[in-house]
C-alpha cells in the first residue's frame, strides 16, 4: 500500500446526506477529516457509522471556517486538500498534487480546476486562472485566489500564516490566507491536471444573508491586508449600496462591529502581492 501524502479536511454543518455522498467518492486510500461544526441533523453519527475510517471531530459550537485548520493540525501527512461537503477530488488527483508539492518546495497551495457534477462545465474561477494573467513558472501559472474545495495545501505553509480568519468565520477566507501566503514568500500555482468535482447543495445563488457575509468579509480583507485608499473605498461603496439594500446594510453593521479588531490585526501585504492580488481580483472578460 502507498503512503498517504495528502489528508482529506472537509468542514460540514447540517449537511448530512451531501456530507454522505461526498465520502463515497472519497472513502479511499487517503486518510479523510470531517471536522462537525455543532450539526443538529446527526451527521457525525452518521458519518461514524457508514464509514468508519474517516477521523470525526465534533466541535460543540460552529466554528466557521476555521474548522478546517484544525483538521490541519491532526493531519498527519505533509499535504492537505480541502473538500466542501458538497465536492469531492477526481481520482488521481491528489497524488498529482503531490507530486506537484514534492518537486517545487517554495509552493504552498496547489489549486486544481473545477467542474460542475450537473453538466461537467467548468466554473468562471477555473477560465481566470487558465489564462495565467499573473505570470508562469516551472511550477505553473500563477494564482492569488482560490476556491478552498479546490485547493491542496503544504501543511506547513499552511499553519505557519495561521490558517483561515477566525475574525472573518467564514465567507471569502480564503482571500485572506492567500494573501497571508504571498506576504510570506509562498508561491500558489493552478494545475491543469487536479480536478475537484463540485455538486452545490444550497441554492443557485447566494441568499441576502450569504451576500451579506461575503461582502463583509471582502471589505475585511482590504482593510487588514490592502492599502488604506483600497479600504476605504471599498467601504464607501457599501455605504452607498447600505442606502437603499437591506442586505448591504446587514454587510455594513458586520463591518463596523469588527473593524477594531480588525485594525488591530492590519498588516498591509508588500506592493507587489497588492498589484498581483488586484489583478487576481478583475472581472473575467468575455
Amino acid at each position: 500500500m502507498r503512503k498517504a501524502r495528502v489528508t482529506v479536511v472537509i468542514a460540514t454543518r447540517d449537511r448530512r446526506e451531501s456530507l454522505l455522498r461526498t465520502l463515497a467518492h472519497l472513502d479511499g486510500d487517503d486518510p479523510v477529516i470531517v471536522l462537525d461544526n455543532a450539526s443538529a441533523d446527526g451527521t457525525a453519527d452518521a458519518v461514524r457509522e457508514r464509514h468508519p475510517r474517516v477521523q470525526v471531530v465534533r466541535f460543540p459550537v460552529n466554528a466557521g471556517a476555521v474548522a478546517r485548520t484544525e483538521g490541519v493540525r491532526r493531519a498527519r501527512t505533509p499535504y492537505v486538500a480541502f473538500a466542501d461537503d458538497d465536492s469531492w477530488w477526481e481520482p488521481g488527483s491528489l497524488e498529482t498534487a503531490a507530486d506537484l508539492l514534492d518537486a517545487h518546495p517554495g509552493v504552498a497551495v496547489v489549486v486544481g480546476g473545477v467542474r460542475m457534477a450537473a453538466d461537467g462545465s467548468e466554473d468562471a474561477v477555473t477560465r481566470k486562472h487558465r489564462r495565467a494573467v499573473l505570470g508562469r513558472s516551472p511550477a505553473g501559472p500563477d494564482v492569488l485566489s482560490f476556491p478552498a474545495f479546490a485547493a491542496v495545501v503544504r501543511r506547513d505553509a499552511h499553519l505557519a500564516v495561521g490558517g483561515f480568519s477566525r475574525l472573518l468565520f467564514f465567507g471569502g477566507e480564503e482571500h485572506l490566507l492567500a494573501l497571508d501566503l504571498a506576504a510570506a514568500g509562498w508561491q500558489q500555482v493552478f494545475a491543469e491536471d487536479v480536478v475537484a468535482w463540485h455538486d452545490p447543495a444550497g441554492p443557485d445563488r447566494p441568499t441576502p444573508a450569504r451576500w451579506a457575509l461575503q461582502t463583509r468579509n471582502d471589505v475585511l480583507v482590504d482593510w487588514l491586508r490592502r492599502p488604506l485608499p483600497v479600504a476605504l473605498a471599498a467601504t464607501g461603496r457599501l455605504a452607498r449600496r447600505a442606502v437603499r439594500e437591506p442586505a448591504a446594510r446587514r454587510a455594513l453593521a458586520g463591518v463596523a462591529r469588527r473593524l477594531p479588531a480588525t485594525l488591530r490585526q492590519r498588516r498591509p501585504v508588500p506592493a507587489e502581492v497588492e498589484r498581483r492580488f488586484a489583478t487576481a481580483q478583475r472581472p473575467l472578460s468575455r
